[in-house]
């Protein structure tokens, strides 16, 4: 591998120039087993370069607690990259957008009340500096190129002029480097307007920009702001990502592959956004929120150039054909897509009613009034809001001051409305006699933490509960991550489901599993566990996704526990596993 340097007109790789052709494809969104074959496609396509971001938010889940194994293992991944011949590009955030949960921020900076995020400030910026030294820690600096590793260039924030301007922040982030010796090339990117750019660059830096179109003007905004060094988009938006409730995102890869001739031609390097986005596996969506609060899909396929299934597209075979014709016949494709089974109909056999199992599952958090989850230690799926209302009380209507983002309100066990922020507000209102009670039930379910723009400091669950004007008090806080679910008392199912349920069935393989997609037809909303892994969110009433991508990995040959947790309602209790995809 070699040093990555820069002059005024182009990149220098040891000395001589260079165009730096990278894809993104983020280690955390695709499982370990299919990293090797996802770079090969990649190198295989024409690139010589892998951009990922890095996930804070899993690697140390738990204030303290670091986890760099599995699908976290970032320096096996570099690894795997530098074994192709392919580059690295490092964009460790601490932010990283990326329609990721927080922006890849740990939901447990959200417990300490009044700690801005994102700036120079002392407490978060402590938190960053441990972060980033684990992190340095399990690269190494033997994976960097100025040791003799494959990583090139590191990131310095993100995107930050599109939140901030405090440049002693980013200087800050950039002395952090330094004391772990990360010594490559840096930069910055940002958005091409004069307000994102001047927030977000340091003027001894590198400084690239990102946009999907109009490749000629948002260069020469780029030249304009910052003369004298290399041209670059940092993130070439080749796709977009989905949110519930919206279409599919599509673009024709004949377009796709002009722009990028386009920036070919204007002598300019860049990153494709994404070459392979992968799957926002468990709870890790993030979430919009311009004017209204807007989630993130499961899937993120992106209309990549690979599928979210990373199989290669029309797009992947265009973008191949533009980088022959600028730097010579590429060799013949060895890669392959995967295989893909129907496996079919899978009887959900076992039922366990959430408020019946509840005990075995959590152990509530008692609280006078009702709290956000990150206030008593949780980050991520259901928060169950229980007390008891005494009569008389009548005519009232069940109120609130925050709903994030999706509330189950139940009397007595009997499902009586849904709040959906953004969506919608049923009415739930009292009628309960002098002399008696009723149980009070509230699942609140985290959709996904905003991940861009000013509203990023979102909390999550229920707070200001009242009965019409009466705020009402004392309350259990059940905190339900679904990370384990080995205590649930599963009864035969009767095929009704009319309130939160885990059903539970039995796919048996014969031979090596192959990757395969859920459709849940009949179903409404919730999520899907294959032999304890998360997939991560189905909603059919909302759209436009209607399957779930389940790999290969995730299977086993034999018999395969899935769980599936419906939290509103259910016409059939059978699932169908399909060779298909179906993104709306």
């Amino acid at each position: 591998m070699g040093i990555l340097t820069y002059n005024d007109k182009t990149f220098l790789m040891d000395g001589k120039p260079y165009t730096i052709l990278s894809g993104a494809m983020h280690y955390f969104r695709i499982p370990r087993e299919y990293w090797v074959d996802r770079l090969t496609k990649l190198k295989e396509c024409g690139f010589n370069t892998v951009e990922t971001y890095t996930c804070w938010n899993l690697h140390e889940p738990r204030e303290g607690e670091f986890d760099f194994s599995g699908m976290l293992d970032l320096a096996s991944y570099v690894d795997e990259a530098k074994k192709l011949g392919l580059n690295v590009i490092l964009r460790p955030g601490p932010y990283i957008c990326s329609e990721w949960e927080f922006g890849g921020l740990p939901a447990w900076l959200l417990s300490y009340e009044g700690m801005p995020i994102r700036c120079l400030d002392e407490t978060y910026l402590s938190k960053v500096r441990r972060y980033y030294h684990a992190l340095f820690d399990h690269l190494t600096s033997a994976r960097l190129a100025t040791h003799g590793g494959n990583i090139i260039m590191v990131q310095i924030e993100n995107e930050y002029g599109s939140y901030g301007d405090d440049k002693e922040y980013l200087n800050a982030v950039v002395d952090i480097y330094k004391e772990c010796g990360v010594d490559c090339t840096l930069f910055t990117s940002d958005g091409t307007n004069d307000w994102m750019l001047s927030g977000g660059t340091l003027p001894e830096y590198l400084c690239v920009a990102n946009f999907g179109s109009h490749p000629v003007e948002n260069f020469d905004l780029l030249k304009k702001f910052r003369d004298g060094q290399p041209l670059m988009c940092g993130e070439y938006w080749c796709g977009w990502f989905d949110h519930w409730y919206e279409e599919h995102h599509v673009r024709e890869a004949d377009e796709l592959a002009g722009l990028f001739r386009d920036m070919l031609e204007a002598g300019a390097s860049l990153n494709f956004y994404m070459v392979h986005g992968g799957t926002n596996f468990g709870f890790m969506n993030g979430a919009n929120h311009g004017g209204k609060y807007e989630p993130t899909i499961t899937s993120y396929d992106y209309n990549a150039l690979l599928s979210e299934a990373g199989d290669m597209t029309p797009a992947y075979f265009a973008v191949r054909k533009v980088i022959e014709e600028f730097f010579g016949e590429l060799p013949p494709i060895t890669a392959k897509n995967s295989v893909k089974k129907a496996y079919g109909e899978v009887a959900l056999t076992e039922k366990a009613p959430l408020l019946a199992t509840l005990g075995s599952i959590s152990a509530p958090v008692h609280t006078a009034a009702p709290k956000f989850m990150e206030a008593i230690g949780q980050s991520y799926g259901f928060t169950l809001y229980s007390t008891t209302v005494k009569g008389p009380v009548s005519g009232v209507s069940l109120a609130y001051d925050c709903v994030h983002d999706r509330a189950t309100v139940y009397l007595d066990g009997e499902v009586k409305g849904l709040i959906e922020r953004s969506h919608r507000a049923d009415e739930i209102k009292f009628d309960i006699p002098a002399g008696e009670s009723v149980k009070l039930d509230i699942l609140v379910e985290n959709m996904g933490r905003v991940n861009y723009g000013p509203e990023m400091g979102d909390r999550k669950g229920m707070t200001g509960i009242r009965l019409g004007q009466r705020n009402h008090y004392s309350w259990d806080m059940y905190p339900l991550e679904m990370t384990d679910l080995s205590g649930v008392s599963y009864g035969p199912s009767d095929g009704c489901v009319t309130e939160p349920t885990f059903l539970r069935g039995n796919l048996h393989v014969e031979g090596t599993p192959s990757d395969t997609f859920i459709r849940l037809d009949g179903f409404h909303h919730g999520c899907v566990m294959v032999n304890g892994f998360n997939l991560g969110r189905y909603y059919n009433d909302a759209g436009p996704q209607k399957t779930l991508y389940c790999p290969a990995p995730m299977l086993r040959e034999g018999d395969n526990e899935i769980v599936v947790f419906e939290t509103d309602s259910a016409d059939r209790t059978a699932i169908t596993f399909t060779d298909t995809p179906d993104l709306g």
